[in-house]
């Protein structure tokens, strides 16, 4: 769903009666959370907020159970006089949620119902979530609702983040659960395991192309070291893929060489540098951007996935920015339209073969 945050969005009903709520879809993190009442600080969203008094099925948690304990050991809690579980997770831009965890029903699709899920109940609340209830967790780490689903789905899921260019309503993406979601005939890469970040589905990635010419980036810059720094990720909850620096300025430069006559505008805007004055172009050529894999597939993207409307005037800016650290994020805007599955008991991931 648009919500103008660069996020997706489902729908899932917390609680008994269920409450209908919008949460961000991130592969990214583990915790499941919504805001809640009384809440002492908490960002504007569009559902009313989470009242766990009027739901049958909500049960706090004590700081002795095993959920806190799973909880301490993956991102931080406290206890307190009342002998509740509390937890705080920050978040890379910023953002935070603080409050008391919970076993609560979440509702999928009006019909599948999973009972005792831990969920944060978000008291304060800071960030750029733009509409969300919250957030629901599908990293790698037990805490998340893939990891809780446990044997129910082996690890495994499978999304379509619908294209930003198909139009507000006109389209939906989907996101399914358990072994039965693995698709036939996809494109399989294997994970790779960092144990100082569990949460994070990293991939091998040796190199970047454009228009199908393979760009000088050495695969050094991609590699996660024993130290557990660098790599990459992929991750549903960032809009916008990150490089190291250097690997940005030769895909960049490769791009705007390649693109040849196309309009450059006179200067970036927010976190792009390269961008393209289209205004009255009925349709343009432009070069194809493609990830390399470790294991030997190619990635292509759609143009869409990479030269993106900024506003209203015609103005496309090429998707990709430079990170401030060493690793590396593949985003949802290069993910969009194509059918991306992780299997994570068996440690692989994969492309296709549908689109969305």
């Amino acid at each position: 769903m648009e919500q103008g945050s660069g996020e997706y969005f489902v729908r899932i009903g917390v609680g008994s009666p269920p409450t209908s709520q919008y949460m961000v879809v991130d592969s990214g993190s583990d915790i499941v959370w919504v805001q809640c009442k009384p809440c002492s600080q908490c960002y504007p969203q569009s559902d009313p907020l989470f009242d766990p008094t009027i739901s049958a099925s909500f049960s706090g948690v004590s700081c002795s159970s095993a959920a806190c304990d799973r909880l301490a050991a993956e991102t931080s809690s406290t206890s307190n006089d009342s002998d509740r579980c509390r937890y705080e997770v920050s978040y890379g831009d910023g953002s935070y949620t603080k409050g008391t965890l919970a076993l609560e029903t979440l509702t999928f699709h009006d019909s599948a119902v999973v009972h005792d899920v831990a969920i944060g109940c978000g008291h304060s609340n800071k960030g750029m979530f733009v509409g969300a209830a919250g957030l629901l967790g599908l990293g790698g780490g037990s805490m998340s609702f893939v990891g809780q689903l446990g044997g129910q789905a082996g690890g495994a899921f499978s999304y379509c983040l619908v294209s930003r260019r198909s139009g507000s309503g006109s389209g939906s993406g989907k996101l399914e659960f358990g072994r039965g979601a693995m698709p036939v005939g996809a494109t399989w890469i294997p994970l790779v395991r960092n144990p100082r970040a569990p949460s994070f589905y990293y991939v091998g990635l040796s190199g970047l192309g454009v228009g199908g010419v393979r760009v000088p980036v050495p695969e050094d810059l991609f590699r996660l070291t024993e130290l557990g720094d660098g790599g990459v990720v992929m991750d549903t909850g960032t809009a916008v893929t990150r490089l190291p620096g250097p690997a940005y300025a030769a895909l960049r430069d490769a791009f705007v060489a390649q693109a040849g006559d196309l309009p450059r505008t006179g200067s970036g805007v927010s976190i792009f540098d390269t961008c393209y004055n289209l205004n009255g172009f009925v349709s343009v050529r432009v070069p194809t951007v493609s990830f390399y894999f470790s294991e030997g597939p190619v990635l292509t993207l759609p143009a869409n996935n990479f030269l993106i409307p900024v506003d209203d005037g015609g103005t496309f800016c090429l998707a990709f920015a430079a990170s401030a650290s060493r690793l590396s994020i593949i985003g949802n805007v290069q993910q969009q339209g194509i059918q991306i599955s992780f299997d994570g008991a068996n440690g692989f991931a994969g492309f296709g073969p549908n689109v969305c």
